[in-house]
């Protein structure tokens, strides 16, 4: 049966950024493909009620409250993951973000900020998890969560867009590297329905010009990066490596603008 190809029975997966939005998403939906999931995120709250809905499929949870800025945290992850399951089959580089802003108004301090959350993080466990996925299960799949601004152009992202699009190369020179055992493929998210943008849900002189901008007019649901991810962990994805997903609506262009005016 070709669903039992999207199947992830008993495996164990660590997903970081879980406690809402995408990461929640990914780790719930990983549950429900069969796996038992370690989910990272700053805080315990928000984490135990995605804990509950993954024990809720019948799979186990393990929750880790962390600062996920910090590399090191980010890489202790992976022997968390094996201490508590046994073996380590599944890696989803979620954590990131950086708040938008003019160029003139970006320091050399927020772009490398920039790096260390959305790059070095995820460089981070991933050479802590590879080892550890060929000792205990014989090889894995990396999934890196980029952004559609680190392909297109847009006011405000100078430090976002760059560092995204310096995880999307990672993520085919990584593949490269790890091949044939190890997959590493990446996902491109356009404009998601998440808490990041909870004001666009009920406030339609906002939503509808951006729903108007994306080819498939509406924006995207979590459970659309879900799925994508559950793709590329599981079987069904076995032939990708060094690939993006880009996983928003169609667009070719910024469906969002920020009212930063000309010099």
């Amino acid at each position: 049966m070709i669903l039992d190809r999207f199947r992830l029975d008993d495996q164990v997966a660590v997903v970081t950024g879980a406690g809402r939005g995408l990461g929640a998403a990914m780790a719930v939906a990983f549950a429900e493909a069969g796996a038992d999931v370690l989910i990272a995120a700053r805080t315990q709250s928000q984490l135990d009620e995605v804990a509950e809905q993954i024990r809720a499929t019948g799979r186990r949870a393990h929750v880790v409250a962390a600062n996920l800025a910090h590399p090191d945290d980010t890489a202790a992850l992976a022997a968390q993951a094996v201490e508590a399951f046994g073996r380590l089959d599944v890696v989803v580089n979620n954590v990131g973000g950086t708040m938008p802003a003019p160029l003139l108004d970006t320091s050399t301090k927020e772009l490398r900020d920039a790096f260390a959350f959305n790059v070095a993080t995820a460089h981070a466990l991933t050479t802590a998890a590879v080892p550890l996925m060929l000792e205990h299960s014989g090889g894995g799949s990396i999934v890196n969560i980029t952004s559609t601004m680190s392909r297109v152009s847009g006011r405000g992202f100078a430090a976002y867009g760059t560092a995204k699009a310096a995880l999307a190369h990672y993520t085919r020179l990584s593949a490269l590297d790890l091949a044939p055992r190890i997959r590493v493929n990446a996902i491109a998210p356009g404009s998601i329905l998440t808490s990041a943008l909870d004001i666009l849900a009920s406030n339609d002189e906002l939503r509808k010009p951006m729903e108007e901008a994306t080819p498939l007019r509406r924006l995207g649901d979590p459970l659309d990066i879900a799925a994508a991810a559950v793709y590329l962990a599981s079987p069904a994805g076995s032939y990708l490596t060094g690939k993006t997903l880009e996983v928003d609506g169609g667009i070719t262009h910024p469906n969002f603008g920020f009212p930063i005016p000309d010099l």
